[in-house]
Order: C-alpha cells, then sequence, then structure tokens
C-alpha cells in the first residue's frame, strides 16, 4: 500500500487533536447541548435557562459552571442574578451545522452503538 500523499501527524497536529477533543467533551452531554442551545437565543438567567431546558436548577447550576470554566459561556452580574450568554457567536452556528450534518450525513448515529 502507498503512502504517497499521506500526511503524517505531527506533534503539533496531535496536540490540535487533543484541543479539539477537549473542546468537543463540553458539548458531549445533552444537558449542555440543551443550555448552549438555549443561549443561542442570548443571556438567560439560571431560572431563564431551567424554564427554557427543563433541567432542574442544581442541575443546571452544575453544567453552567463546566460550560463556563471550559470557555463556552460566560456569566454577567446583574443586579442579583447572573445572566449567562456563549463566549462566541460562531457556538449558534456549530449547534447548527451540528444539525446540518446529523441531517445529511450522519443519519446512521442514532444506531451507533459505538458511542
Amino acid at each position: 500500500m502507498s503512502t504517497a500523499g499521506i500526511r503524517s501527524v505531527d506533534r503539533e497536529d496531535s496536540r490540535a487533536s487533543l484541543q479539539r477533543a477537549k473542546l468537543l467533551r463540553g458539548f458531549a452531554d445533552p444537558s449542555r447541548l440543551a443550555i448552549l442551545q438555549a443561549l443561542s437565543d442570548g443571556p438567560l438567567s439560571v431560572g431563564e435557562i431551567v424554564g427554557a431546558t427543563g433541567l432542574s436548577q442544581p442541575n443546571a447550576s452544575n453544567h453552567l459552571r463546566c460550560l463556563s470554566e471550559c470557555g463556552l459561556a460566560v456569566g454577567e452580574q446583574r443586579g442579583r442574578h447572573v445572566h449567562y450568554s456563549l463566549s462566541d457567536p460562531r457556538i449558534s452556528r456549530l449547534l447548527e451545522l451540528m444539525d446540518e450534518i446529523l441531517t445529511n450525513v450522519a443519519v446512521g448515529v442514532e444506531d451507533c452503538q459505538n458511542y
């Protein structure tokens, strides 16, 4: 088998792959995805996120902490409440792209037994 035209993975590529995997872990939970989707419409308080997602307040708060710590969401104190928003508007576009991929390419995801 010829390896002509196949690029080897160097240390920098490997680091980039690890960073991508780490980023995607932030998206790898249905509750976090629901929160990110809710935040796509604009900043929300924890109570508003609970109402939009159906999560319990403690569960939403735990996931918001995770999303904030990994840089996907940011909180801003407004009076007595913290309002959360997406840290980057491209996150909303990434969620849209995921939906497009699921619709057009990854039709077997639901039946996949590997993950």
